[in-house]
């Protein structure tokens, strides 16, 4: 196997594939399989490059906010405390779990398009740091709660910044049709800043914009970032209110591929910070303070995914299907997006990858593959497969379709693991039957 991914992913001598000092197939026999393995060093790394990267440019006059939707559980939320990092939640879930782990309430930014009553009031009760706001229903709904707990929140508005960030369909979130946020092109996002300023439960501090996911070029931001800028300028001159603070989203691309070229994060820092101090001094207003995203550039090269090969079955003229323990309910990104990954045989990570395979999970579905026509070492049943980059997006999206139980997370760091989310039971699985 040729590396080209990190620092966290290598052959042993045993021609074993290993992560972050852990042997693959003995990690697959101790916890079982399917597996998620996350590698705590290359995470907390990341974290550290982005606080870093936040000194440099801004002159630490900004925060990562970590996007917990692409992978939730308390050891992350923990890992985001200890890092000292900002937490994005999205969901009533979400602000539970975060709060259960001991993060700090005033360190979270509450998104999402239809937040419920029953989830905007418990973040106000919880102090949620920051609720950002989606749209003009939302404006009152907030501000009802506000009133009821006797409170002044602290809100954003999110902002369609009408930036094609030329990525898939279905992960584009910055252009005019998009469920998300309020639209600048049509007016919507100022009369939206107007009916903010005048709630009185509301302290309006900041602009948010989110243009996509998983993009590899810098200019989408920039733009993004110039487009918020001007319009925090066109508030401050027409309604006298100073925006202090600009989230500009997350985003950036990761490696799944050996074509996928991602920006160096502190590339985009340095060009992001520049468009924006530009923009500062031609509107003679202070730079805000900026927070980021990241979640699938925080953990989703960190983790890998192991699953155990049932059976081989080659079609000839056609294709081979290997058959793994998992599929479409620890992995569902193949068959909603055609998502790319690269696959590994864990078992013989030493031999040439040679032999094209379809990697089919155990699901009562056709679709429910992993990924089609890899190269990988030719499989035997009982080898271990696995597929790099599934640190995000994979046990956040997971599901106990034909009841399946949904997989343990495992992390690893300098050749020692631990649990940090049990396997499902089956007792799991009936749990809330009646």
């Amino acid at each position: 196997m040729k590396n080209n991914f990190n620092n966290s992913v290598k052959v042993n001598s045993k021609g074993h594939l290993e992560v972050g000092g852990c042997d693959c197939l003995e990690l697959a026999e101790k916890y079982g399989t399917p597996l998620y393995v996350l590698d705590e060093t290359m995470i907390r790394n990341i974290c550290r490059e982005y606080l870093q990267s936040f000194k440099k440019y801004y002159d630490g006059n900004g925060l990562p906010l970590y996007a917990s939707k692409a992978l939730c559980c308390m050891e992350m939320c923990r890992i985001a405390k200890q890092e000292n990092i900002g937490l994005d939640v999205v969901s009533g879930g979400e602000i539970y779990t975060a709060l259960k782990a001991g993060y700090p309430a005033e360190k979270i930014h509450f998104h999402g398009n239809n937040k419920t009553v029953d989830e905007i009031e418990m973040a106000v009760e919880a102090g949620v740091g920051k609720i950002v706001m989606d749209n003009l229903s939302e404006i009152q709904r907030v501000n009802n709660a506000a009133e009821k707990f006797g409170k002044t929140v602290n809100v954003s508005m999110r902002i369609k910044p009408g930036v094609d960030a030329h990525t898939h369909d279905f992960i584009r979130t910055g252009q005019i049709d998009s469920k998300f946020g309020f639209a600048l092109e049509t007016g919507e996002a100022f009369e939206g800043v107007k009916e903010v300023l005048k709630a009185k439960n509301l302290n309006f501090t900041e602009l948010h914009c989110h243009i996509g996911s998983q993009i590899f070029d810098i200019a989408p931001f920039v733009a993004a970032a110039e487009i918020m800028m001007d319009f925090i300028a066109k508030i401050k001159n027409e309604l006298g209110h100073q925006i202090t603070e600009l989230n500009l989203g997350g985003g950036f691309g990761i490696k799944y591929v050996d074509s996928d070229k991602p920006v160096a994060y502190e590339k985009y820092m340095e060009a992001v910070s520049k468009a924006i101090k530009a923009k500062a001094e031609e509107h003679n207003i202070p730079v805000p303070y900026i927070y980021i995203e990241p979640g699938r550039s925080i953990v989703g090269e960190a983790g890998v995914t192991l699953y155990t090969v049932g059976s081989v079955k080659e079609i000839p003229n056609v294709r081979s299907y290997v058959a793994i323990d998992g599929g479409m309910t620890d992995n569902i990104r193949y068959a909603l997006y055609g998502s790319a990954y690269t696959v590994i045989n864990a078992s013989k990570a030493d031999k040439d990858a040679d032999y094209k395979a379809t990697i089919a999970g155990k699901c009562c579905e056709s679709g429910d593959l992993v990924q089609e026509n890899c190269m990988i070492a030719k499989p035997d049943d009982g080898d271990v497969i696995a597929v790099l980059s599934t640190g995000a997006y994979n046990y956040s999206m997971a599901s106990n379709y034909n009841r399946n139980p949904r997989p343990a997370i495992v992390m690893v760091k300098d050749g020692e693991s631990r649990v940090i989310v049990k396997r499902e039971s089956y007792e799991d699985i009936i749990r809330n039957d009646i």
